[in-house]
């Protein structure tokens, strides 16, 4: 939507966090006088305690809180939606239907006069764009990290110019409905998530789709040849193709400075956009080093009464902790799983818990009984075929002990007392994190926090 389009609108700036304080200070400055609405489900006394100098200073905003805040929708011409607002709520998808909704994301993609590098992917995307915001960097690129990052784009539109490239991450979230690509599109791959948000996996493969769909002849897009889906979307683009070699190449040497075989993938896309922007070889060498690696993310908490911990809180699909289990290989005794229900298959991450040598397993409500039942299936499944082979029984789950908490506190706890030494303890929850704590963030950092706490008793 360009910026002229919202002059003379009414406008409703739908869910109002991080995205929406910095959508309502664009606004702002581009309407001093203009009445903007704020529509957000938490009551005015919430709303209040959170932002009081807005509450106090704003004369010009009308505030629609509460359980009743989407009746506010029909009197309002632009409606600018936060990414966190479920799509499928009767009064949102009415609106939908009217054309009425955008986004900060939409807006900064139609009026941004820099280059726009899009990242998506179930997983690996916010280390994929970190490590090409890097590279960029050393190679003098005037580029910003921005996106589902955590960093909201609208006020950059004030001093953007031509120069600038925006390397932008980009969730399902975002990518809903946007009319708008990228120059440059990076697709690293697709599982099944987020279907507690979306109908189900094909609506959330189509949102995906987006990053490229409106690409032209003369944009790029950098795409996972070995998914099979993104493979399929890649037939449909218009773009210039570059598939993601399975190897390093001429970076062959390279020291990675991540864990694991997926990280891989994630480092050569990297690559392949710094050879778009003809960045010298010793640069992305440079730009990659430089690279720390961001946490929640297979982060090294430290090593403490002799065992390694390390703080997954970021994997919340069950493919992220397959991955990470087989990055920590056999040394791994104690993996901490559960969280929300997110409705995802969890028969390969079974699997592969069996065929390890893990012995402990911390299990988080509300998924964490779910995730010991399918461990059990998977142990009678094994057991079945060895019967029918006639082959000797073999207990793989005895070797394994399960531990049922409802605090990071215990879970803890229990790690430090049952993790043998020599030994890793793997927090990979395999799912959402809101059946206990806000977010993945206050997940990893309790974590975190309470094994250093531990580490200190004597």
């Amino acid at each position: 939507m360009r910026l002229e389009y919202l002059k003379n609108a009414r406008i409703l700036i739908l869910g109002f966090g991080k995205e929406g304080i910095d959508t309502l200070l664009f606004l702002r400055r581009l309407f001093p006088k203009k009445i903007l609405g704020i529509a957000d489900q938490k009551e005015f006394s919430i709303f209040n305690s959170q932002f009081p100098k807005l509450v106090k200073k704003e004369k010009k905003v009308r505030l629609h809180l509460g359980k009743n805040y989407l009746k506010s929708l029909k009197n309002y011409d632009i409606i600018i939606k936060s990414p966190g607002i479920p799509i499928h709520l009767p009064e949102v998808e009415r609106v939908f239907k009217k054309g009425k909704i955008t986004s900060q994301t939409e807006i900064f993609f139609r009026n941004c006069p820099g280059k726009i590098v899009g990242v998506t992917g179930t997983k690996g995307k916010g280390t994929t764009a970190s490590l090409i915001y890097e590279i960029l960097r050393e190679g003098g690129v005037k580029a910003h990290l921005v996106g589902n990052i955590e960093k909201p784009v609208l006020q950059y539109l004030f001093s953007a110019t031509k120069k600038d490239v925006f390397v932008f991450e980009l969730s399902s979230h975002q990518l809903y409905k946007l009319r708008k690509s990228p120059q440059i599109a990076v697709f690293l791959n697709l599982y099944p998530a987020h279907l507690e948000f979306f109908k189900n996996f094909k609506e959330y493969i189509l949102a995906k789709t987006n990053i490229v769909r409106y690409q032209n002849k003369s944009d790029y897009f950098i795409y996972n040849s070995g998914d099979k889906i993104v493979r399929e979307i890649a037939k449909k683009s218009r773009a210039k193709k570059i598939p993601i070699p399975t190897k390093l190449g001429i970076f062959k040497n390279l020291r990675m400075p991540l864990i694991g075989k997926f990280n891989l993938l994630n480092v050569v896309a990297a690559i392949e956009v710094g050879k778009l922007f003809k960045i010298s070889k010793e640069k992305i060498i440079k730009g990659i080093k430089n690279f720390k690696p961001l946490p929640h993310r297979l982060e090294f908490v430290g090593k403490y009464r002799g065992i390694k911990f390390y703080n997954d809180s970021l994997a919340t699909i069950p493919e992220s902790s397959i991955a990470a289990i087989e990055a920590l290989g056999n040394k791994v005794g104690t993996v901490i799983l559960g969280g929300s229900e997110s409705n995802v298959d969890i028969g390969n991450l079974a699997k592969k818990i069996l065929k390890s040598k893990i012995n402990n397993l911390i299990f988080f409500p509300t998924t964490g009984e779910k995730i010991w039942k399918s461990i059990r299936q998977a142990q009678d499944k094994v057991l079945q075929q060895n019967r029918n082979r006639g082959l000797p029984k073999h207990l793989v789950v005895s070797r394994i002990e399960p531990f049922f908490v409802n605090n990071m506190k215990n879970a803890v706890n229990l790690a430090y007392k049952h993790t043998g030494k020599g030994k890793i303890c793997l927090l990979s929850p395999a799912y959402p994190s809101f059946s206990l704590f806000k977010d993945y963030k206050e997940r990893g950092n309790l974590f975190k926090k309470f094994v250093k706490n531990y580490a200190k008793r004597k």
